[in-house]
C-alpha cells in the first residue's frame, strides 16, 4: 500500500523537476516585491504573475538598469505598439473578470545581459490608471515617463491618466473624468558622485511605489488637469536623480505612480566627458588660474589696484563675450573658452587703461559693482525664492535680477573704498570656490551656472533650479565665508591709514611736467632733456676708471 501511493508522488515530483529545468526563462514575480533578475543575450524571459485578487483591477510592471535598454512587452515578438524600450521601462495590464494571472516578456534589445530590478505594482478600481488617456505615444495605455536632458535643463513628459474603472467596465471618457485628477511631480537625488548600480537600485524601489515616494522624495510640483504633463527641470550635470509622477483623483482621494525614470545628466558611453570623467583639462585649467588670482585678489586686490582692475575687467568682459559667441556661434567648448580667456585679457588690459589714462575711480568702481551685484542677485536667486512662480516669467525675472545688479553700484557711490574691498572679498573667495569645483563637483557653482543658462537659453524661463546641497557644499560654504570676511577685515584693516585709491600715474606725470615748467626751483626742473641723459648714460659705458686727474678721451 505504501509503494502504491509513494511511486506516484515520486512521478510527479520529478517530473515537475524537470519541467522547472526546461523552462528556465521563465520568473515568477510576487505582488508588491522587488525582483533582482538579469536578462541573458539572446533570450526572451517570461514574467508571469499569478494568483492576482479579484480586487486587483490594473497592474503594472516596471524594470530599471543603469545604463543598458531593456524592452518590456505584452507579445513574445515585440511590436511599436505593444512594447517599451529604456532604461526604465514599464507597462500597465488592465484586467478581464475572469482574469487572475499575467504575462510579459523581458528582452534585451542590444544582445547583451542585463542586469536590473523589477516590480509589479497592483491597484485597485478606484484608483488612477497612469497614462490611461495616452494620445502620444505607441502604447494605448502607457505609465512611462519620457526624459530628455542637455547641458541646461532636464524635461520629463507623461501621458495624462484616467479615473479608475471595475473589471469589465466601460472605459471612462477622457475628457469628462480628467478634470477630477492632479498630477504630483517628485525628484530623489542619489548621492553626489556616486554611480554604483546598487545605489540606483536602492532608491528606485524607495521611488516606485506610492507611499515611499511621498514619505522619501521631494515634491516639486502639482500639475492640474488644465496644465500640459511635462516639467522643465534645471540640469546638473554628473548628479544621479530619479523623477516620478503621482496621479492623485482629487474626488476619491485615491493615487497611483508613473514608471520612475533616473539620470545622471551625462553620458556614461561618451569617449570623451562621460560620467566618470566629466571635468575638461581646459576647464580645468581656467578656474584653476582664475582660483590663484582671486586668492590674490581676496587679500591684496586693493592695494594692487591695478592687478585688482585687470582680474576685474577680465571677469566682466569675458562673462559677457562667453554668452555672446555661445548665442551667435557653434564653436566647440574649448574655442569658446580660448575666445573667452583672449576677450577677457583685453578688457582687463582696456579698464586698467582707462583708469591710468582718465584717473576715474569712480567708473572703475562702479564695474567692481557690478560684479558684486551680479553676485548678490545670483544668491538671492539660488535661494528658494527663485523657485517661485512669479520668477517663471523672463520678464519678471530679469528686471528683478537686472534691479537687484544695479543697486549695489549705487551704494558704491557713497562708499566707494569699502564697496571695492568688499568686491575684492566676496568675488576673489568665491572664484577659489569654482577653482576647487573644476576638480570636486559642487552645488555652489550653479549659484552663478543658473544665470548662465538663463542667458544662453531662451526656454529656461519654467524650470526648477534649485540644487540639493551636499556635504562638500556646507563645507565649501566655510571656506567662502571664512575667506570672504578674513580678506575684507584684512583690507580695511591695512588701508584705513592709506589714500582712498593710488593716483593715476598719468595725471601724475602730467602734473610733475607743469610743476617742472612753472617752478625753476624745483630739482626736477633742472634735470637733462631725455636725448641728453640717453647720451650720457652710453658715454658712461666706455669711459674707463683712472686715476684722478687723467681721463681717457672719448671716442663718440
Amino acid at each position: 500500500m505504501f509503494l502504491f501511493w509513494t511511486l506516484p508522488v515520486m512521478l510527479l515530483i520529478l517530473t515537475w523537476d524537470g519541467g522547472l529545468s526546461q523552462d528556465a526563462n521563465r520568473v515568477v514575480f510576487s505582488l508588491g516585491k522587488f525582483q533582482n533578475l538579469t536578462v541573458p543575450p539572446n533570450a526572451t524571459l517570461q514574467v508571469v504573475v499569478s494568483r492576482i485578487p479579484w480586487e486587483v483591477t490594473h497592474i503594472t510592471l516596471q524594470f530599471h538598469t543603469q545604463r543598458r535598454n531593456t524592452t518590456l512587452s505584452y507579445k513574445k515578438i515585440p511590436t511599436p505598439d505593444s512594447a517599451n524600450t529604456a532604461v526604465d521601462s514599464g507597462l500597465l495590464s488592465p484586467l478581464f473578470p475572469w482574469q487572475n494571472f499575467l504575462t510579459w516578456y523581458l528582452l534585451s534589445p542590444d544582445d547583451d545581459p542585463v542586469a536590473g530590478t523589477g516590480v509589479i505594482l497592483p491597484y485597485k478600481h478606484r484608483d488612477p490608471v497612469p497614462g490611461g488617456c495616452n494620445l502620444e505615444y505607441d502604447l494605448t495605455i502607457d505609465p512611462n515617463i519620457y526624459l530628455h536632458y542637455n547641458l541646461f535643463k532636464t524635461t520629463i513628459h507623461f501621458a495624462p491618466a484616467n479615473i479608475g474603472y471595475a473589471r469589465g467596465a466601460t472605459l471612462p471618457a477622457c475628457n469628462i473624468s480628467q478634470w477630477r485628477l492632479e498630477y504630483d511631480i517628485y525628484r530623489f537625488y542619489l548621492p553626489t558622485g556616486d554611480y554604483s548600480e546598487r545605489t540606483l537600485l536602492f532608491y528606485i524601489e524607495k521611488a516606485a511605489s506610492v507611499q515611499s515616494l511621498t514619505d522619501y522624495g521631494e515634491k516639486l510640483a502639482t500639475l492640474s488637469s488644465s496644465e500640459e504633463t511635462s516639467m522643465t527641470i534645471s540640469s546638473v550635470a554628473g548628479q544621479g536623480v530619479i523623477y516620478s509622477v503621482i496621479a492623485r483623483d482629487t474626488t476619491l482621494n485615491t493615487s497611483a505612480s508613473y514608471i520612475p525614470v533616473h539620470t545622471y545628466s551625462c553620458s556614461f558611453s561618451s569617449v570623451l566627458d562621460d560620467c566618470l570623467s566629466m571635468g575638461r583639462i581646459s576647464t580645468k585649467v581656467f578656474f584653476t588660474l582664475g582660483g590663484l588670482a582671486g586668492l590674490f585678489v581676496c587679500f591684496f586686490g586693493h592695494r594692487f589696484f591695478k592687478c585688482e582692475l585687470f582680474c576685474m575687467g577680465f571677469a566682466f568682459t569675458g562673462l559677457i563675450f562667453f554668452v555672446l559667441i555661445t548665442r551667435t556661434t557653434l564653436l566647440d567648448y574649448d574655442m569658446r573658452l580660448a575666445l573667452t580667456a583672449v576677450m577677457g585679457v583685453v578688457g582687463g588690459v582696456l579698464l586698467v587703461l582707462s583708469w591710468w589714462r582718465f584717473g576715474s575711480v569712480m567708473a572703475c568702481v562702479i564695474v567692481v559693482g557690478l560684479i558684486l551685484g551680479f553676485l548678490v542677485a545670483s544668491i538671492i536667486f539660488y535661494t528658494p525664492l527663485g523657485d517661485l512662480a512669479v520668477f517663471r516669467s523672463s520678464v519678471v525675472f530679469w528686471v528683478t535680477f537686472s534691479c537687484i545688479v544695479l543697486v549695489v553700484p549705487l551704494i558704491f557711490l557713497r562708499w566707494p573704498r569699502e564697496g571695492n574691498i568688499t568686491t575684492c572679498g566676496v568675488a576673489g573667495a568665491y572664484a577659489v570656490v569654482l577653482a576647487v569645483n573644476a576638480y570636486v563637483s559642487t552645488s555652489l557653482a550653479y549659484i552663478t551656472l543658473d544665470i548662465l543658462k538663463r542667458f544662453l537659453n531662451i526656454n529656461f524661463n519654467r524650470e526648477f533650479i534649485n540644487v540639493p546641497l551636499q556635504d562638500i557644499d556646507f563645507g565649501m560654504i566655510t571656506v567662502w565665508v571664512v575667506l570672504g570676511v578674513s580678506g575684507t577685515v584684512l583690507q580695511l584693516c591695512r588701508e584705513r591709514e592709506r589714500p582712498f585709491f593710488p593716483p593715476s600715474p598719468y595725471l601724475m606725470w602730467r602734473q610733475a611736467r607743469e610743476r617742472r615748467k612753472t617752478n625753476v626751483l624745483d630739482p626736477s626742473h633742472h634735470v637733462p632733456p631725455l636725448p641728453g641723459r640717453l647720451r650720457a648714460r652710453l658715454q658712461g659705458m666706455f669711459r674707463k676708471s683712472e686715476p684722478a686727474d687723467e681721463q681717457t678721451p672719448l671716442l663718440l
